[in-house]
């Protein structure tokens, strides 16, 4: 308790809660115990505190204690985008970290069928801006004819894992690019090859 016997209060951010829920279910011995009894005690102060306020951390809670509940081989879904459907199978994926001058990247490697069509998509993911954002980008083939056909399968393959379509632009050369936000390596952290080398490179780049 602070000085004058004031209470006090700590502000846990959103980062810090879904951290203590992977652990809670993913951590190590003590580790998981301990992450496990924080995760209740944010709950219990979430509830008196109001039902909008319990609700969307009972929500964080459940979406990180996923985590790493579904594997990318063998993953099958048809999605739409654009007014297209497209019929997507993953085949294999990793997540590596790699650092660049200086700077710690993660690469999330996925080997997928589009269509029938057997491609290797890789998506670089860094820390940006003053927020420490987490930002992942693609380019497509430098072929100009290949071009809007694989942006539409990049497309379709990251709308299959996480849901979400990616942000799609072109570049003045005529090369397009694929922006990916950190709800979609929320996502990608559902599943068991790629969940745990990018909660932990979160933990290692974010800011303390």
């Amino acid at each position: 308790m602070p000085k004058g016997g004031k209470k006090g209060y700590v502000s846990i951010l959103r980062e810090g809660l879904e951290h203590a829920a992977w652990l809670s279910v993913h951590g190590k011995g003590k580790q998981r115990e301990l992450a496990a009894r924080f995760v209740e005690y944010i709950l219990q102060r979430a509830w008196k505190e109001c039902g909008a306020v319990y609700e969307k951390a009972k929500e964080i809670v459940k979406e990180c204690k996923e985590r790493g509940s579904l594997t990318l081989k063998g993953f099958e879904k048809e999605v739409e985008t654009s007014g297209e459907k497209y019929k997507v199978k993953v085949i294999d994926g990793e997540a590596v970290e790699e650092d660049r001058d200086g700077r710690k990247l993660l690469r999330i490697k996925i080997a997928a069928e589009v269509d029938g069509v057997r491609r290797d998509y890789v998506v670089t993911y860094g820390r940006y801006g003053r927020d420490n954002a987490a930002l992942g980008f693609a380019t497509t083939r430098a072929d100009p004819d290949d071009r809007e056909a694989d942006a539409k399968s990049f497309t379709a393959l990251i709308k299959a894992l996480t849901g979400r379509e990616p942000k799609v632009y072109r570049k003045k050369n005529g090369q397009i690019m694929i922006e990916c936000s950190r709800k979609h390596l929320d996502g990608f952290k559902r599943y068991a090859e790629l969940a745990d080398t990018v909660e932990w490179w979160l933990e290692e780049t974010s800011r303390r």
